[in-house]
């Protein structure tokens, strides 16, 4: 009865912000961020490429709780590029793969396609 409507667990709000960085003064180059409306899902996917970044020295990721979905991601660089460069450079990449992706599977599905419907004039003895 107390939960929150569905769609507040994905939709940002008017004045909520995808993203926030706050830059952690305990660590040199590091920055916390703060990923709202997100879970394990995109965490675990920037955090394992971030991890094999050159310049990235240390990332990971926790939950504040399973049901807050909110993502903390930390970051440390070795001081070439910032926290927020590194983060946005991956999240590029990550952009460019699964866009070469989409290209790759619409071509093979476009392809059986044409295949299945040459079958079917076959089978119909056209």
């Amino acid at each position: 009865m107390n939960a929150p409507d569905r769609f507040e667990l994905f939709m940002l709000g008017d004045n909520e912000k995808k993203i926030t960085e706050k830059i952690y003064a305990g660590m040199s180059n590091t920055s916390d961020f703060i990923l709202l409306k997100e879970d394990h899902t995109l965490a675990n996917l920037l955090a394992e490429h971030l991890k094999q970044a050159p310049h990235v020295l240390m990332c990971g990721y926790k939950l504040a709780h399973p049901n807050v979905p909110e993502v903390f991601i930390r970051i440390q660089t070795d001081g070439t590029i910032t926290p927020k460069e590194a983060l946005i450079e991956v999240c590029k990449q990550l952009i460019g793969a699964y866009a070469q992706l989409q290209r790759e599977f619409t071509r093979e599905y476009e392809l059986r396609k044409m295949v299945s419907a040459g079958n079917q004039d076959q089978a119909n003895g056209f």
